[in-house]
């Protein structure tokens, strides 16, 4: 958080305008075994239009990376039949190069899952990220779920026996904050739901949520990845919760707050300057210690930064009434900011996530 200049933020706004103007179709029908790859085709796009995964498509096609197709490229959709009499024989696994992705400028993780066809959640727990709200450009992500052929070609047999949830809409949520609370893609929320706007929800609207197994999370949303980085960082946690209920904050909006900015640790730096659990400047800090808590904060100490950032929490909720939309873009953006020009659009996602953090941190 800081009161001055910007910093890095997932630009989950800018997968769902790309969603919204159309990147959704019919899949073709079982009988079309082949495609021929256009020009500027990805392989996830191929398999979102047919109806099939990326890790199928690898393995029907003996692809060994999912950046290097070709116009004009011939991809078979499905396995072809076997000539009657003859022995069905089973194929040794390949053992495909894991993907590698590079993060280019401006690229998020919601992004980046789409186009391989897997979740936030799986690229988080395979490359150990701390914040999924920041990514490094040239950072180098190993691409979870491609590797293996052969477990692509049962992956019918695991979605079958996944377990179905539905989702009601709450007010302000988005499509991009249920995805990650859940650990599946947006894409996959829109296929099952027949959505033709994403960047529409209605409140109250029930989304039926594909592909949620009882081993991809914690039974409280929380993704696996996400449980375990959680459960290692308990002493953060700890301090957080103790602090949250001295000032009066609500405990899990102080968690999700603290999760969003820094995944809960104490030496991260923003490229803005702030620092800490809480992501604080130094202008902020000295603010919040001038103004509400008389008292010297020292950023890179996790008790101080932690007090600092659930006291500026406790004085919005009091300026905005409880608002938490306000609240949080006052957190982002700055209090004059916010009390000028409400909530600016860019400002959304990170609303958005936090809430879905907020109700996974609140079981």
């Amino acid at each position: 958080m800081h009161l001055q200049g910007s910093r890095p933020l997932l630009r989950i706004a800018a997968l769902v305008a790309l969603l919204a103007v159309g990147a959704f179709v019919v899949p073709a029908a079982a009988t079309d075994r082949v495609v021929i790859v256009r020009q500027g085709d990805t392989l996830s796009e191929i398999a979102l239009r047919h109806g099939v995964t990326v890790a199928q498509l690898m393995a029907l096609n003996q692809i060994a990376n999912a950046n290097r197709i070709y116009p004009g490229q011939r991809l078979r959709l499905v396995a072809a039949p076997a000539a009657a009499g003859a022995p069905v024989a089973t194929p040794a696994p390949a053992q495909a190069a894991p993907i590698v992705h590079v993060v280019l400028a401006g690229e998020h993780l919601t992004r980046i899952a789409h186009r391989y066809g897997t979740t936030i959640a799986a690229i988080v727990e395979a490359n150990h990220i701390a914040n999924p709200s920041y990514l490094r450009v040239g950072q180098r992500l190993t691409i979870p779920g491609t590797a293996s052929p052969s477990a692509a070609l049962s992956s019918t047999a695991a979605a079958a026996a996944a377990t179905h949830q539905v989702h009601v809409v709450a007010s302000g949520e988005t499509l991009t904050g249920i995805a990650q609370r859940y650990g599946t893609t947006i894409a996959a929320i829109v296929n099952a739901n027949r959505i033709a706007n994403p960047s529409y929800l209605r409140v109250g609207r029930r989304l039926t949520i594909p592909g949620v197994t009882a081993s991809t999370g914690s039974g409280n949303g929380m993704s696996a990845g996400m449980a375990s980085l959680v459960s290692g960082r308990a002493e953060i946690r700890a301090i957080i919760v103790a602090e949250a209920k001295a000032q009066g904050v609500p405990v899990a909006f102080a968690l999700a707050v603290a999760w969003q900015e820094s995944g809960w640790q104490a030496r991260v730096v923003s490229g803005a300057g702030a620092v800490g659990v809480m992501q604080l400047t130094r202008p902020t800090a000295d603010w919040v210690a001038g103004t509400m808590l008389h008292q010297k904060i020292k950023l890179t100490d996790p008790r101080s930064n932690v007090r600092a950032g659930v006291r500026l929490l406790k004085h919005y909720l009091a300026r905005y009434q409880g608002d938490r939309s306000l609240v949080l873009a006052a957190y982002y953006q700055g209090q004059t900011a916010a009390d000028q020009h409400g909530v600016y659009r860019m400002t959304r996602p990170y609303i958005a996530s936090i809430l879905a953090l907020e109700a996974i941190f609140a079981h």
